[in-house]
């Protein structure tokens, strides 16, 4: 605290006569060495050699004593309060900013500015200067004493007791000035204490109980300090005089706590007197317990327990009572009233754990067997707080787990308290060491059998508790690091089963930093699985891989958690890993064959998964191809039975890609399907042999279905693959033809292969072989008008048109349909019309006008006979004018029987068609006309 400058009528008189005086040299020095005090700062710090310095300074000067005039003195004391507040500045500097200033420095600065006023004690005009020096040296005898330079503390406490005890204490009326009495013997109290001057500093405290003045903090100081040097003295080693002088001065304490209630003048200082009163109480209820006095300690329990005061208000309930009360019982031998505060703790929540131990400890130790049950009662109640030796706790956590082979309640509660019991600190440090090396085996293996017992119950919450406990009991050495690793295994397989994911994974983190294996790698594995992290799960198969004692079982393991996970996607991936070891040749538990049946029956559970399907299938078709069908598929009915399953397969899908538009997935999974049936008997029932047909076909429609969806023409090797499978497919066809197995064949799937053969025999321009297809199918048993009619068609419009096939087409169709016992007009009419575009397209009227003329008399001889509508009347029409118009140009060029021919043609149809009765009279007027032209001009050219 800074002290504040002098300021009263006469030092400011005084002041002025100094002024007009020339300092003393000595006293400029002082003065500018306090100048470099004030100063100080972080770029200028305390010089080392200043407190040196001006202490010297202080010699020299009190060598000049007694000073001339009393303005010396103010000079003096003037320098004093300036060094004062400048050490006051120093060490708030050194506080906040953690100045590299000695505190020891500082304090020798303020013992200076003391011994300044101490020399300059004999001045006038400054109020209470006697006061001020003694409080300057008290305030400096307090640094020192935190400084614990006791000797130089003592020495500023006696300079200013030597001070003050020229002024009567009875006169003083200030209670600041009161307080610096007290507080200057506390003081020199606690100092001489320290030192182990024992006496002086209870003479001390006993000379202070003549300045209390009445204060109610005047008594609480005295009583607490007497209540401190107590609690030292008990502290001290248990001999007989050292707890009759913490007695003697708590007794002192607990009479100036009385009496202090007697001055208390507020509620708060009367609460502040019991509360004292009650803590003394307890620590005099301590003392008397060590010396043995039990009554004495029952009777202060009592006090306490009915109130600070006697009363029943503030009613103790201090933890450590029912402890004092229960050792003082004991020692009465009323074990009965002990039990009942040890049972009384059990409730108790602030006793600390140290205390319980004690307690039990204590309390076992006096009864003995009689007190077993109460002793074990409690001990588990405390959930084991109870300090036994290492084959004590094994002892007790064996009895008490029992035979049990858990899954009921009782067993639950039995293992959770035992679990308790062993993850106590103490208890585990019981085990510590190599002297209990067998005991440590011993509980570790209790708690991991229980553990595992509840772990086939499938209490896993009970059984992750108990495996936890007995990792407490492994040591953490280099030879017991896989015994750790085996325990985070398990504690990982404990929190799968409570589905408790991120804790199983920190577990199984654990056991690979110990013993990196395979286990640890798929049992990461599974916890991806469940937290349906399929990439991080995927990424774990090849972890364990890498594992030096990988096998492939982990593979299958990983495949059938996949699968029961529904993580699809992972289970193809472990089975895809399990398929490279069938390549390199080593022998596993599974056939190659079942393998990729799983695969693709898992892939095919997924509408996408199409293309990672056809992978597996065409792999299969490769190995099957590569190692034998019998090797690949199996022997005997089992063997056909996997055949018939690819290939049924391959074909499923390939219908299911057709009819989702995935034309190319289609062609490839029927290309498959046709190797796949091809590996089955194809001579018994022809079946498997129209299936392979059928591929085939389906295979070359999809490939020319692709090049519509894609708007796009066929790639050479597209053509070239479609044709390689219609050549397959013809010689299929071919045998079975030549066989007489015709009748099995589809007539569909006979007009099918017929078109694509034309389609794709068009692509590589063999309009011969287009033209040979269709004769063969036109001999056929499958072949009818239907099929003919559009083989027709389609090779007249299609961008490889064909017309000598599609006269062919036609032709055979017209025939077949004049032939049949009631032919479809409609359809005649339009073949007709169909085979005279043809033939006027590609050939031209003038270049084989007999042949069309043929068509069109054709078509008249068909219309003769039938009744009115029956052949459509709009084709009679087409067919009339058509032929009537076809003499236009002979007409013009003068071709006159030529003209003649077609304009008969045409009044002959029209004469059979409905409706053109206007138009055939125009046409009778206009041949006879014609007619007669005709004969004029033969006869001018006679």
């Amino acid at each position: 605290m800074r002290i504040a400058e002098i300021s009263t009528p006469d030092y400011r008189q005084l002041h002025r006569e100094t002024e007009s005086h020339t300092h003393h040299p000595l006293l400029s020095e002082i003065e500018l060495l306090i100048h470099q005090s004030e100063s100080v700062s972080k770029d200028h710090p305390l010089p080392q050699t200043l407190p040196s310095s001006l202490r010297q300074s202080l010699t020299r000067l009190s060598q000049l004593a007694p000073f001339p005039g009393n303005s010396f003195n103010l000079t003096i004391w003037k320098l004093s309060f300036r060094l004062w507040n400048a050490c006051v500045d120093l060490s708030n500097a050194a506080a906040l900013q953690s100045s590299s200033s000695s505190a020891e420095s500082i304090a020798t600065l303020r013992q200076v500015a003391a011994d300044m006023l101490f020399l300059a004690r004999d001045v006038t005009g400054v109020p209470s200067p006697t006061i001020k020096a003694s409080l300057i040296y008290h305030r400096t005898g307090l640094v020192w004493h935190d400084l614990k330079k006791f000797d130089l503390a003592s020495d500023c406490f006696e300079r200013a007791t030597e001070i003050l005890s020229k002024i009567d204490i009875a006169k003083i009326t200030d209670s600041g000035e009161r307080k610096l009495f007290l507080d200057l013997n506390l003081a020199r109290s606690r100092t001489a204490w320290e030192v182990s001057d024992r006496n002086v500093a209870v003479t001390l405290l006993n000379r202070a109980k003549n300045m209390l003045f009445g204060s109610p903090d005047h008594y609480k100081a005295l009583s607490n300090q007497f209540l401190a040097f107590g609690i030292s003295a008990l502290s001290r080693e248990d001999d007989d005089v050292s707890l009759n002088d913490a007695l003697r001065l708590m007794n002192e304490s607990l009479d100036l706590c009385e009496k202090g209630l007697g001055t208390a003048k507020t509620r708060d200082d009367t609460v502040e007197f019991t509360s004292m009163r009650i803590k003394t109480l307890r620590f005099i209820s301590a003392v008397h317990l060590q010396k043995g006095e039990f009554e004495s300690v029952i009777k202060c329990v009592k006090a306490l327990r009915k109130g600070g005061n006697g009363g029943g208000d503030g009613a103790d309930q201090h933890a450590s009572l029912p402890v004092l009360a229960m050792k003082a019982w004991l020692g009465l031998g009323k074990h009965s009233e002990a039990e009942k505060e040890l049972r009384g703790m059990v409730g108790n929540k602030d006793i600390p754990e140290s205390v319980w131990v004690s307690a039990v400890e204590a309390y076992f130790e006096v009864v003995g067997t009689a007190g077993a049950e109460t002793a074990k009662g409690v001990f588990l109640g405390l959930l084991g707080r109870c300090h036994v030796s290492a084959m004590a706790a094994l002892r007790v956590a064996h009895r008490v787990l029992g035979e049990s082979k858990g899954g009921d309640s009782g067993s639950r509660i039995r293992a959770n308290v035992v679990a308790q019991l062993v993850s106590d600190e103490r208890v585990v440090a019981l085990f510590a060491g190599e002297a209990v090396t067998n005991e440590r085996k011993a509980i570790h293996s209790v708690l991991w059998n229980s553990a595992s017992d509840h772990f086939r119950a499938k209490d896993f919450e009970t059984s992750a508790d108990m495996f936890e406990k007995s990792m407490l009991y492994i040591p953490h050495d280099m030879e017991n690091r896989v015994f750790r690793a085996k325990g985070f295994r398990v504690l990982c397989l404990c929190y799968l089963g409570l589905s408790q994911l991120d804790r199983a994974h920190e577990y199984i983190e654990e056991a690979e930093k110990l013993e990196p294996n395979v286990n640890c790698s798929f049992l990461k594995f599974k916890i991806y699985l469940q937290r349906k992290e399929h990439s991080c799960a995927i990424g774990q198969i090849d972890a364990m891989l890498c594992c030096l004692d990988f096998s492939p079982h982990y593979l299958s393991l990983a495949a059938h958690e996949a699968i029961s996970c529904q993580a699809l996607p992972v289970a193809v991936a472990s089975l895809s890993k399990y398929l490279s070891f069938y390549i390199s040749g080593k022998n596993m538990p599974t056939t190659e064959v079942v393998v990729f049946r799983t695969l693709v029956s898992l892939l095919t559970q997924d509408a996408g998964s199409e293309t990672e399907a056809l992978k597996f299938m065409s792999q299969a078709q490769s190995r099957a191809s590569k190692l034998g069908t019998e090797c690949f598929f199996g022997s005997g009915e089992t063997g056909k039975r996997e055949q018939k399953w690819f290939a049924q397969t391959c074909w499923n899908l390939g219908s299911n890609c057709g009819n989702a538009k995935k034309y190319e997935l289609c062609v490839e999974f029927l290309r498959l399907a046709s190797d796949f049936y091809s590996y089955l008997d194809t001579e018994e029932s022809g079946e498997n042999t129209v299936m392979i047909l059928r591929s085939l076909v389906l295979g070359v429609t999809a490939i020319i279905a692709l090049e519509k969806q894609n708007k796009s023409i066929l790639t050479e090797t597209q053509v070239k693959l479609a044709a390689e499978l219609l050549v397959r497919a013809g010689k299929i066809i071919s045998s079975l033809l030549s066989d007489g197995k015709d009748c099995i064949m589809e007539p569909e799937l006979i007009f099918m292969y017929t078109l694509t053969a034309y389609d794709i025999q068009g692509r590589l321009n063999n309009s011969a072989f287009q033209l040979l297809v269709v004769k063969t199918f036109a001999g056929s048993k499958s072949c009818n008008y239907n099929y003919l009619l559009q083989l027709g068609i389609y090779a007249s419009q299609s961008p490889r048109s064909n017309p000598d096939v599609s006269t062919f087409a036609l032709n055979e169709c017209l025939s077949a349909l004049i032939a049949s016992a009631s032919p479809d007009y409609p359809t005649i009419a339009l073949i007709i019309r169909k085979l005279i575009s043809i033939s006027s397209v590609h050939k031209g009227d003038t270049e084989d006008g007999e042949a069309i003329q043929k068509m069109y008399k054709q078509a008249y001889r068909i219309m003769v006979g039938l009744k009115e509508g029956e052949y459509p009347t709009d084709e009679g029409k087409w067919l009339a004018m058509t032929a009537w118009n076809r003499a236009t140009l002979p007409v013009k060029l003068g071709q006159l029987e030529t003209a003649k021919k077609w304009l008969s043609i045409g009044l002959e149809i029209a004469e059979k068609v409905t409706g053109m009765d206007t138009y055939r009279a125009c046409m009778e007027d206009f041949l006879a006309g014609y007619q007669t032209k005709v004969s004029s001009a033969a006869a001018d050219m006679i």
